[in-house]
């Protein structure tokens, strides 16, 4: 069993950074655009979409391409570090204590500004809020995420709440959506349980994608559940990731708030609902129903579907990864943005796969403590 994990939680990280590094070169466009760009689908590690990235998009210098992870991989290494820091479930003050010393503090190689730096200079700003309620503004962890613009940051990087509460998705649901209110709130905090419980849920042995989609339903609420619904239903109907392109994306649609324009969001993208939800972790789930599971064809539907195309493919291969184990991620794309990312994703895996065994020896001893200490009463025949 320990092998199991290790292999799943392996697949896991190797899964979500693959995609993540497939999907940062096509992030922000549409997948006509896509296919204009690079000559057809793209179904390999490509360079960046714009050559000139470094003046292209001033407020977004960053070389997205080349097999180079982006935010969405760090922010998932930096709250894996904090498990490995405190080595049991995580609260919200945790994450005030180590993920903004995380963010803030720590220099660390950033691929995408090809320099050592603290990640605070490459997270969008709905991460730096983050930093700035609980560091600066020193509000209450457990409301922080309150006023911020609500998005996929949050979901991003909690697969790790996953791994450590693996085979258990109602656990990975609350622990995720108790750490998201740091960070988020709305629909946004949501999917950042669902895609935990999604993790753990993959877990389990013998899982599948059917039976992550059915923890997913069972724990979700208001527009994410629907449109996970509605998005899973649409992809049955279609046989592979090219065909379920524009079908997911006109299942999604009415939950989705950004507007069909990515980069010019509407007037209400983004603001708290209870009938909307995030696009990628719906269209994540519905390329794994189109695609059988398979890792490579669910990630490249979300390289190609285009928009958030890196948050996508990461939350594809993410779980793509944790069920199918790490052989499923192609080695020689695994090499290469290892390389070019400076990354060593085993180790970040073994680590959070042994979290996951001292967490569950400690949940137990809580549990036993907890039958010793419940008031019982005997109940004689007839009394």
């Amino acid at each position: 069993m320990h092998d199991l994990l290790i292999d799943k939680s392996r697949g896991c990280i190797a899964g979500l950074a693959v995609g993540d590094a497939l999907g940062g070169s096509t992030e922000g466009y549409s997948p006509e655009a896509i296919r204009e760009r690079f000559g057809g689908w793209v179904t390999d590690i490509v360079g960046p979409f714009l050559p000139d990235w470094r003046t292209a998009r001033p407020i977004s210098p960053y070389h997205k391409g080349d097999g180079h992870v982006t935010d969405d991989t760090l922010m998932t290494i930096a709250l894996a570090n904090v498990y490995g820091v405190v080595r049991d479930h995580l609260t919200p003050f945790d994450l005030a204590e180590h993920l903004v010393a995380e963010m803030a503090d720590r220099v660390i190689y950033v691929p995408e500004l090809e320099r050592d730096t603290v990640l605070l200079n490459r997270v969008f700003l709905a991460e730096k809020y983050l930093v700035l309620r609980l560091r600066t503004a020193h509000v209450d962890p457990r409301e922080a995420g309150v006023g911020n613009v609500v998005n996929c940051g949050a979901a991003m990087y909690m697969a790790p709440v996953g791994i450590v509460n693996a085979g258990d998705p109602a656990g990975a649901y609350r622990e995720a959506i108790d750490l998201a209110g740091a960070h988020q709130s709305s629909y946004g905090r949501e999917a950042a349980g669902v895609m935990a419980a999604a993790v753990a849920a993959a877990f389990r042995p013998g899982a599948s994608v059917a039976s992550v989609v059915d923890a997913c339903l069972g724990l979700a609420r208001d527009g994410t559940r629907e449109a996970i619904r509605e998005v899973v239903e649409a992809a049955r109907g279609v046989d592979s990731w090219q065909e379920a392109i524009p079908v997911l994306r006109d299942a999604v649609r009415p939950f989705d708030t950004v507007g069909e324009a990515y980069r010019d969001p509407d007037v209400d993208a983004r603001k708290p609902s209870r009938r909307a939800s995030i696009e990628e972790l719906p269209v994540a789930l519905g390329m794994l129903v189109a695609c059988g599971g398979r890792y490579v064809d669910a990630v490249l539907g979300g390289v190609n579907y285009g928009r958030d195309s890196d948050s996508i493919a990461q939350m594809a291969g993410a779980i793509a990864g944790a069920l199918h184990g790490v052989d499923t991620v192609p080695r020689r794309w695994l090499e290469r943005v290892e390389r070019a990312s400076r990354r060593d994703f085993a180790v970040v895996a073994d680590d959070l796969a042994h979290v996951a065994r001292e967490v569950l020896t400690k949940d137990r001893a809580r549990w036993d403590d907890r039958l010793e200490g419940f008031p019982t009463v005997a109940v004689t025949r007839g009394g």
